[in-house]
């Protein structure tokens, strides 16, 4: 029997990057490892709204950071920077960036003072053509397009940025003025003004040069990132064009048609554009019901997107999940480690298919599902004898990366319907050719652990498992194992997991959580749950120490120090 873990703590993997974007700040927390692979477990949005001058008027250039959006920006840092402290993520590892709204603001200076000694965090100004070479850096975290001269394209709040680049180094960049903020706030939403929106635009690009240097660069690929363009893509996808064939959010189209995923035409753009400029108070009722917060400067954002296909002769763009703060990511994990730019290319497939089927919501639930299996897996991995089963030396690094993208796309077939939504996330995952790099092998394998990550346990005499060998079978077995319980103790809504560690001794397995989540309470008073624990994570305790032949004990904290006593076991899984 393995001995309790004394191995010292492991280096933090956590990496975070803060984006104060013109329309809102954006926070980006992921776990990085070595050979250059990342995925996001959390991220915050907060609406603050930086180029909404309200100290000058909306035609005035250059401008004023406003009290009250200072203000916002504080209250909205600090919070970061309490989440950043429970995550216990190094100073070093994270990085706050700012773009347009700072970058122009007569007063930044002041800011970013208030800023440092309020809140304790520097702030990056990133300057224009820097703000364009890590979007770039961005959409090469995201698709497999390292080896095109890729033109890319970020409609931002103040700005948007143009970058052409290729492996990684960026030929040429420009940022314009030009975004949806600051077009909303001289033109307005009337359907009248979009007229001289739309000279403006043109005027801009043309004094800029912009058309001529990206012909004489030239393109082989067209990506647009930003929240701006993806929501112009999103109504796209579900028929905004179309009024009474429009899908309802949450509904998806089907996976096999691989022209719908990822890309946005300009037939598709035109549409959206027309309904957005047209159809009077009505249009503005669904405009605010289906874009939400950002219904107030779409208008803007989408017809800047639709000049910028139109003089640069864009026929279909393909459309980033990551951006600016991914590409801060990049380059921070560029610093730290010998980081290969390309090295998401294979891991990129498996968080686009995630992405495309899953809201942010079932995104973060996927995201802490991973994050809590990695800790078993590793846990596991260090035992060097466990009942006889070997799983130290059965388990290796491409096992964990199974692991890890089953967690992550599990309940993408929540996309569908919710009854059997297990049955369809492995239907998606085995159909339409979504994970490149994998093998045939590789797809049925993590199909089959997201299919079986709940209800029936595995049949290995099924048809199924009847091309897996025999060592592929018992692998299968326990990380199917870790996947069910990850997913059971991550939908236990009273257990906080943020912090967490999993260990091993003479005793058994124990998982000591961060806490429980009581509400109302005081956090130094805490509920037992042993009689709350639910029959899935009950049954799912059951199965565990059915393969490992050990109990798992649940631990939380008994004191606001955090300490762990036996006598705080919770949960002492089946006797």
């Amino acid at each position: 029997m393995a001995s309790a873990t004394t191995d010292p703590p492991a280096p933090s993997t956590l990496f975070a990057a803060i984006d104060m974007g013109t329309n809102s700040f954006k926070m980006l927390i992921v776990r990085a490892y070595p050979n250059g692979k990342f995925f996001t477990i959390d991220q915050f949005k907060e609406p603050v709204v930086l180029g909404r001058d309200t100290s000058t008027s909306s035609t005035t250039t250059p401008f004023t950071l406003s009290h009250h959006s200072q203000l916002l920006a504080l209250e909205a840092l600090k919070r970061f920077q309490n989440i950043l402290k429970s995550y216990k993520i190094n100073k070093t590892h994270v990085r706050c960036v700012a773009t347009a709204a700072v970058r122009e603001a007569v007063n930044n200076v002041g800011f970013l003072k208030c800023v440092r000694e309020e809140v304790g965090l520097e702030i990056d100004v990133l300057p224009g053509e820097q703000e364009a070479r890590l979007e770039y850096l961005g959409m090469l975290q995201f698709f497999p397009i390292y080896e095109k001269l890729v033109l890319g394209v970020d409609i931002g709040g103040g700005s948007t940025e143009f970058v052409i680049g290729k492996q990684g180094k960026v030929i040429f960049g420009a940022s314009l003025k030009l975004g949806h903020v600051n077009l909303t706030q001289k033109f307005g939403n009337n359907e009248e003004n979009v007229a001289h929106m739309r000279e403006h635009i043109r005027l801009v690009v043309q004094e800029s040069g912009l058309v001529d240097k990206i012909k004489d660069c030239g393109f082989e690929a067209v990506v647009g990132s930003s929240g701006t363009i993806k929501a112009v893509e999103k109504a796209a996808l579900y028929g905004y064009a179309n009024v009474s064939n429009m899908l309802q959010v949450g509904n998806m189209v089907s996976f096999g048609d691989s022209k719908r995923y990822w890309k946005l035409s300009r037939g598709e753009l035109k549409g959206v554009v027309e309904s957005l400029c047209g159809g009077g108070e009505a249009e503005k009722i669904r405009r605010e019901k289906f874009f939400k917060m950002r219904s107030e400067f779409i208008v803007a954002g989408a017809v800047l997107l639709e000049e910028i296909f139109e003089v640069i002769g864009i026929e279909e763009m393909e459309i980033s999940g990551y951006s600016l703060a991914e590409g801060v990511i990049a380059e921070t994990l560029a610093k730290v480690n010998d980081y290969d730019l390309n090295a998401n290319a294979k891991w990129s497939s498996i968080v686009r298919l995630a992405m495309r089927f899953n809201s942010n919501k079932r995104m973060r639930a996927a995201s802490q599902c991973a994050s809590i299996a990695k800790e078993f897996f590793e846990c596991l991995r260090k035992c060097d004898e466990l009942a006889g089963n070997q799983v130290a030396a059965s388990l290796d690094d491409k096992d964990l990366e199974y692991l890890e993208a089953s967690c992550l796309l599990h309940n993408i077939g929540l996309s569908i319907e919710k009854k059997g939504y297990h049955k369809h996330s492995y239907s998606i995952i085995m159909n339409g050719g979504h994970l490149q790099g994998y093998s045939t092998e590789e797809v049925k394998l993590i199909a089959l652990l997201a299919r079986h990550h709940r209800k029936k346990l595995p049949n290995f005499g099924h048809v199924s498992f009847k091309e897996f060998p025999t060592e592929v079978k018992k692998k299968f077995r326990f990380l199917c194992a870790i996947i069910r319980i990850s997913v059971a103790l991550q939908q236990h809504r009273r257990i906080d997991f943020q912090q967490m560690e999993f260990s091993h001794s003479y005793e058994g397995f124990k998982l000591a959580c961060g806490g429980v989540k009581v509400q109302n309470s005081p956090p130094c008073i805490l509920e037992p749950l042993a009689e709350d624990i639910g029959d899935d994570l009950r049954q799912e305790l059951e199965h565990f120490k059915m393969v490992f032949h050990e109990e798992l004990l649940l631990l939380v904290p008994s004191s606001v120090s955090g300490c762990l006593r036996d006598k705080d076991i919770f949960t002492q899984g089946v006797t």
